[in-house]
């Protein structure tokens, strides 16, 4: 059995990960164990990096026979988080990501050693977890409950190469762009029944990151217990 801490910026992602992922995980003997950043009952947000250090911490120090990983958006990142500030002036956005993941873990490791970080998996979803709704447009209507939308999301899709390069200005972001369309899009409750209507292998097919932290958590190893 292999087991994997998430750490979840918020509910949506948290429930993203506990309806969509974790059986499709479960079936490869992959067991993903998701909380939210902070102290229990935190809501998430404030996704300082004093609080990712301590959480991360915990469970990989905590729990040495497991993995950890991150599951946060760029996009409403505090721009003293580590890495952000090299990654503004990036254009791309796989260099933006990259960026500051590398910037970020280099910080972690100075604080938790090398040891410990062989089992931190770090992710970063670009821009924003609405970008993986909008993998297919006409689901995500649908799963929204509100199908005649369909052609203006997919107008929104059609403007980029990927949903993942939707972008995260405070009116351009993925979410902002659904609220623009329909006022009463609640990010966790909907974000999970769009993504189930969408299907998981679409949006892998889609978002070419995403579909590669999967990957990388599906070639995990069991931990050896130490002696």
């Amino acid at each position: 059995m292999i087991r994997v801490h998430v750490i979840c910026e918020g509910q949506t992602e948290e429930m993203f990960i506990n309806e969509v992922l974790a059986e499709a995980l479960h079936r490869k003997n992959i067991y993903l164990s998701p909380a939210l950043i902070g102290k229990p009952g935190h809501k998430g947000g404030n996704f300082r990096f004093q609080r990712l250090l301590t959480d991360v911490r915990n469970r990989l120090l905590g729990d040495q026979q497991a993995y950890c990983t991150t599951f946060f958006d760029f996009y409403g990142l505090p721009e003293e988080f580590p890495g952000k500030a090299e990654a503004n002036v990036k254009n791309a956005m796989n260099e933006k990501a990259e960026g500051l993941l590398t910037v970020m873990t280099t910080k972690l490791q100075e604080k938790l050693g090398e040891e410990a970080m062989r089992r931190f998996i770090p992710y970063i979803q670009m821009y924003e977890f609405e970008g993986l709704l909008f993998s297919a447009p006409d689901h995500l209507a649908i799963g929204i409950s509100q199908p005649a939308l369909k052609g203006q999301f997919q107008h929104i899709r059609n403007a980029f190469d990927t949903p993942e390069e939707i972008n995260d200005s405070p009116h351009t972001a993925p979410s902002k762009r659904i609220l623009g369309l329909y006022k009463g899009y609640e990010k966790p409750l909907h974000g999970s029944l769009a993504a189930i209507e969408i299907g998981l292998a679409t949006i892998r097919a889609e978002c070419p990151r995403f579909d590669s932290w999967l990957k990388r958590i599906e070639a995990l190893r069991p931990i050896e217990p130490k002696e």
